[in-house]
């Protein structure tokens, strides 16, 4: 059965992204660059490509911004320097390979379709009907999910969730060092601390140590 995308679907997946961050603590930037700034390790085009992808998998609508105003596609940008390092090819010919199906279907760059025929196309990735990808088209939509969800709901430290946009989308009230009784209720009303981890005096920001 051919799953569809949805906003709600997405946000069910992002329960299985630590709000603390879904990569190694590593020397990469704290806060997501400003939209002016160039992209570190992606073609303009490349990043013109992924940014369109996250605004679909987690747009923004009546309850808040989505994955782009979050800054995921930073978020995956300067992984991929780092963290990510790995996936940097599979990136690069993924996303070429996005464009030149998005040609091929609809003869446009896929940064250039309306959002209704994105979808169409994101699905048809999901259900590894899109052709030009290796090893599969469904592979790259995984992981492209994976990585949204994680720049969308992660600590900010790692240069997403900007302005704690993925986590005022799920109502995560941010890291507790200790939980009051009160604070323990069902249904509590928890005031968001609205603090990356790293910003408790527990750690060093410029610490480049991989403790964990």
């Amino acid at each position: 059965m051919i799953r569809r995308l949805s906003r709600r679907a997405l946000m069910r997946r992002a329960v299985s992204v630590s709000a603390l961050g879904a990569v190694p603590r590593v020397a990469f930037a704290q806060a997501a660059a400003v939209d002016a700034a160039p992209y570190v390790n992606l073609a303009p085009a490349a990043a013109q490509t992924l940014e369109a992808i996250v605004a679909r998998l987690i747009p923004s609508d009546a309850s808040g911004p989505g994955a782009f105003e979050a800054g995921a596609a930073r978020y995956i940008d300067r992984a991929l320097g780092d963290a990510l390092a790995a996936a940097s090819e599979r990136y690069t010919s993924g996303l070429a390979a996005v464009d030149a199906y998005a040609q091929r279907t609809a003869g446009l760059p896929f940064a250039a379709l309306s959002p209704e025929r994105q979808d169409a196309l994101l699905r048809d990735l999901e259900r590894n009907a899109a052709t030009g990808f290796s090893p599969s088209s469904a592979a790259f939509f995984d992981m492209v999910v994976g990585h949204t969800l994680e720049g969308t709901f992660g600590d900010p430290h790692y240069g997403g969730n900007r302005d704690f946009i993925g986590w005022d989308l799920i109502d995560y009230p941010g890291l507790r060092l200790s939980v009051t009784a009160d604070e323990q209720r069902m249904r509590a009303d928890l005031r968001s601390a609205r603090l990356s981890a790293y910003d408790l005096p527990m750690f060093d920001a410029d610490d480049e140590h991989d403790d964990r």
